[in-house]
């Protein structure tokens, strides 16, 4: 087992305060790392699954990639005892009565399965709701297996794990924040807390590192998806929901699953702009405002560069959106570029772009390097 350094953020340990009744986030310890910036490779929209565990007796691991926030009834008991919304082991014991304690090498362990391989850039353990029933300490290992490996295939001696987070304490009711710098692809997690105890939420940021052979065989596919390597550089607005939801898989289920920004008061309009999953030609655009209704997006267009440097050119010029409708249009010529920018008037939303084409000669040897270059 490899160790890369690790860089700890706002540092949050020991119990919180037993919770006294009205809101129980009132006291929850947070700090916004800079790595959120990037994908939830743990994303369950996307693929994620924690496959395995060796213990989850009193709330199940599957509660560790919910995307919403945990939520926490107190008056809320099973057959088991106090029920929680995480993952939660039972209470860890020694050998004898002369020997009660756990020793300091007892751990329980959960297997993440990430949605869509990666280099991850940071990870978020989330406490919460867990007062005096977290782990003392936690630590985060990660490896690269082709295929669908099983639990047993996972935890074979000859499986190479590289260390993300080394053990660290943790506090409880918090979100602890773990930058991780290993500039190599993961395709699954080792999740252990030190000896036992709860741990409400995983977060695992990162960018997406696609196979080539996978994208080569497809040959047309989506080159601004999330699952396929595309990013959202910047965007306009986020007051009511994040851009990077504009090219997750599949179509938007609810409102709050696109991109939606504040009223405009002014003669501006909102953008995003996204990196593609490397240099390609875009042969077609969908632009879908599913589920929003009286706040879609007016008009839209599309723009292609070709490189950092590259001047921005429209390949979809101006043109009006209908409420909660997918919006199909077949390029007069195919558009080469590394990136794309999609520009609502004045305001509102959208809820997905597709950007259908292939690599280009250059952005296929490109990828093909990277994905090498970083152990995949």
């Amino acid at each position: 087992m490899t160790a890369q350094q690790n860089t700890s953020l706002a540092s949050f340990t020991g119990d919180a305060n037993p919770y006294g009744g009205g809101d129980p986030y009132a006291d929850y310890r947070t700090a916004d790392p800079p790595f959120t910036q990037y994908a939830n490779l743990a994303d369950r929209q996307l693929g994620a699954g924690v496959v395995a565990a060796n213990d989850e007796f009193f709330a199940q691991r599957e509660n560790l990639l919910v995307p919403e926030r945990a939520e926490f009834d107190p008056e809320y008991f099973g057959h088991k005892g106090k029920v929680m919304d995480g993952w939660e082991t039972r209470r860890r014991r020694g050998v004898s009565a002369e020997h009660p304690w756990p020793t300091e090498d007892d751990h329980d362990w959960a297997l993440i399965r990430l949605g869509a391989p990666g280099v991850i850039r940071g990870i978020v353990v989330d406490t919460a709701h867990f007062r005096g029933n977290y782990p003392q300490a936690v630590s985060v290992e990660g490896t690269s297996f082709a295929g669908s490996p099983s639990p047993e295939e996972l935890l074979a001696d000859d499986v190479k794990w590289t260390t993300l987070v080394p053990r660290t304490a943790v506090g409880g009711h918090a979100a602890n924040g773990f930058a991780v710098s290993a500039e190599q692809r993961f395709t699954h997690l080792r999740l252990k807390q030190h000896p036992d105890g709860g741990i409400a939420r995983l977060r695992v940021y990162g960018e997406v590192v696609p196979d080539p052979a996978w994208l080569a065989a497809l040959g047309t596919f989506d080159v601004v998806a999330l699952e396929n390597g595309g990013q959202v550089e910047d965007a306009s607005d986020l007051f009511y929901s994040p851009a990077t939801n504009t090219i997750q898989p599949g179509r938007s289920r609810k409102m709050d699953d696109g991109w939606e920004t504040r009223r405009r008061r002014d003669q501006g309009n909102d953008w995003i702009s996204y990196r593609l999953v490397d240099r390609v030609q875009i042969r077609a655009i969908e632009i879908d405002t599913a589920y929003l209704k009286g706040n879609s997006a007016g008009w839209a267009s599309v723009s292609v560069k070709d490189g950092e440097s590259g001047e921005w050119r429209e390949v979809l010029p101006r043109t009006r959106m209908q409420p909660d409708t997918n919006h199909r249009f077949v390029l007069p010529e195919a558009a080469v570029g590394t990136h794309a920018r999609v520009d609502i008037y004045p305001d509102g939303g959208i809820s997905r772009l597709r950007l259908f084409g292939s690599l280009t000669e250059d952005g296929a040897a490109h990828i093909a390097a990277r994905h090498q270059e970083l152990g995949g």
